[in-house]
């Protein structure tokens, strides 16, 4: 493919870029650095965020290009001879969008930065483990494993205000006076069930009438298109990943029957341990296991949760709140902590701080015996000591 044709679409793009809103993950990356890697699910805006960077360079725009590796997948053009087209004729920063798309990708990045005089941007499906790759990329490139909207992001999107973010300490030890100060312009309740349902991607904002569909759109493009190309999942199997998706959904995360999940979808143990990392990779499922379990592949989860709670907004017709309130909690402590599932309560926090999450009534019984735990509840607005408001967590990123 013609540098010439990759430099029109990437001028076409940029002109039709008009999302102002910057994520927070902007603010975390270093773009000092000489290869970055922006990796996360489908949807949560790393295209966006790529060009929004590019936009704000102090760089001509003959010497910027974006361009989406399935563009040139099958055209026969290897990446590095792009890249090194691109170099001779001053280029200096170079953004790759979807590179799991490209075969052999990591060896053509290796070569780049070996050889090359260039920055190199790319982004890719979660799902992809550069860690393990034989290239050693991992040494190379800075990688950022990024998320989808928090509630904070979400609020500041639906009313155009700007609200702080908080660190985990902060709000343990100080709920009360932030929740005081962010009531006071806003009731959180009014927009909470929305985010639940509809507010992790940011195309909800492009047109809240079919995001329905772009949701589906998004989940079947993970299950039938990125994970088979990065995983050579066999094109008879996509159904079966599909059906564990439902299966996962309709049931509670601690009820996870590993040996009755296999036989319902017809596989052997093995594969559905796979499948679930799979998954989990893909940011289609999470997995909470104990802190005393080890990370393999085919060890068993403590719990397993559609990563977000939006997802259960296709997969499934009525999911129990308990499991929405879970979802909403892990799904905003995982982006900077590490959580378990301890011996007592829901979630083990940075392997020091207890958690059991409920409603309003929720008592300290489970946990009263155990130092620094806390009890998170749904449906208040405002705590008292150990026990803090569940939405006040959307805003710790």
């Amino acid at each position: 493919m013609p540098l010439e044709s990759l430099f029109e679409k990437y001028h076409k793009i940029t002109k039709l870029q008009k999302y102002p809103y910057k994520r927070y993950f902007l603010n975390t990356i270093d773009f000092n650095d000489k290869m970055i890697g922006i990796l996360g699910a489908r949807g949560v805006g790393k295209t966006t965020s790529i060009l929004q960077h590019l936009n704000n360079l102090d760089v001509p725009m003959g010497k910027k290009l974006y361009f989406s590796a399935d563009s040139i997948a099958l055209s026969g053009v290897k990446l590095y001879d792009i890249a090194d087209m691109f170099s001779k004729s001053g280029g200096k920063v170079l953004a790759i969008d979807e590179i799991h798309k490209y075969a052999n990708f990591e060896n053509d990045l290796k070569e780049i930065y070996d050889f090359l005089d260039l920055q190199v941007i790319f982004s890719g499906s979660s799902a992809m483990q550069l860690e393990h790759k034989k290239a050693d990329l991992s040494r190379r490139a800075v990688l950022y494993r990024v998320a989808g909207l928090s509630f904070r992001e979400f609020l500041e999107l639906k009313l155009g205000m700007k609200f702080e973010s908080f660190t985990l300490d902060e709000i343990l030890t100080n709920h009360i006076k932030i929740a005081s100060e962010i009531t006071k312009r806003i009731k959180p309740f009014e927009f909470f069930s929305e985010y639940l349902q509809n507010g992790y991607y940011p195309y909800y904002f492009e047109n809240p009438n079919t995001y329905g569909l772009k949701l589906e759109e998004t989940i079947n493009t993970v299950i039938e298109s990125d994970l088979p190309i990065i995983f050579n999942i066999e094109p008879q199997n996509i159904q079966k990943l599909k059906q564990l998706v439902g299966l996962i959904c309709a049931s509670k995360p601690y009820e996870l029957n590993i040996t009755a999940l296999a036989a319902k979808i017809g596989i052997n143990r093995t594969t559905l341990y796979q499948y679930i990392d799979y998954l989990s990779l893909g940011n289609i499922f999470y997995s909470l296991r104990s802190r005393a379990k080890n990370d393999s592949v085919f060890s068993k989860p403590s719990k397993l949760y559609l990563n977000n709670p939006n997802l259960g907004q296709y997969y499934c017709a009525n999911q129990e709140i308990g499991t929405i309130r879970e979802q909403f909690f892990a799904s905003q402590l995982r982006v900077n902590h590490t959580l378990h599932y301890p011996n007592s309560g829901d979630f083990l926090i940075d392997e020091r701080v207890t958690v059991e999450i409920g409603g309003k009534n929720k008592s300290f019984e489970q946990i009263k015996e155990i130092p620094n735990s806390f009890v998170v509840a749904d449906d208040i607005e405002i705590g008292f000591g150990n026990k803090i408001p569940l939405w006040i967590f959307g805003f710790l990123y």
